[in-house]
């Protein structure tokens, strides 16, 4: 299951964030945790150079695009074994964490045309929600497809049965 999406700026400051199976009361816990994870390691870090932590029995895959922090949570069958070698991507329905961050990544530069500023990212903020939301449903890697996705975000009733 995927527990958490958290995309934070620079400044550490959460601009999205989706969970699934967290209780209430360890949302807080998390976000701190992930925001510090971030300021601690994300330093000089290459857009889209992925970085992995393991915490609590989860794994945490985290990387910078453009001025915003992005960080995936995965336990389970979204666990980092399932990593694939570097160039290939084999985007499967049971994926790993890294899998749901690069599909992630590569939404929000569809969406937003380039690795994203923290302006041009609250610009497009409603897309990216909903890119979000198609991605990942319930905890589990929904869309990997991106010409599904940005059909499915375009709000207009679907046409092809």
């Amino acid at each position: 299951m995927l527990l958490a999406v958290l995309i934070a700026n620079s400044e550490g400051n959460i601009l999205v964030e989706r969970f699934n199976g967290v209780p209430a009361e360890e949302r807080l816990h998390w976000r701190s945790f992930l925001v510090k994870l971030g300021a601690d390691n994300l330093r000089g870090v290459k857009n889209e150079e992925l970085l992995v932590a393991n915490h609590k029995s989860v794994y945490i895959v985290y990387t910078v695009l453009g001025d915003v922090s992005i960080f995936v949570v995965g336990k389970d069958e979204y666990d980092e074994l399932a990593y694939p070698p570097m160039g290939a991507w084999p985007i499967s329905r049971n994926g790993s964490v890294a899998e749901t961050i690069f599909v992630i990544t590569s939404a929000l530069k569809d969406v937003c045309g380039k690795p994203p500023t923290e302006r041009l990212f609250l610009d497009k903020y409603g897309k990216i929600c909903l890119c979000l939301d198609e991605i990942v449903w319930k905890g589990l890697l929904e869309n990997t497809d991106k010409d599904r996705i940005k059909r499915l975000i375009r709000l207009k009733p679907p046409t092809e049965f």
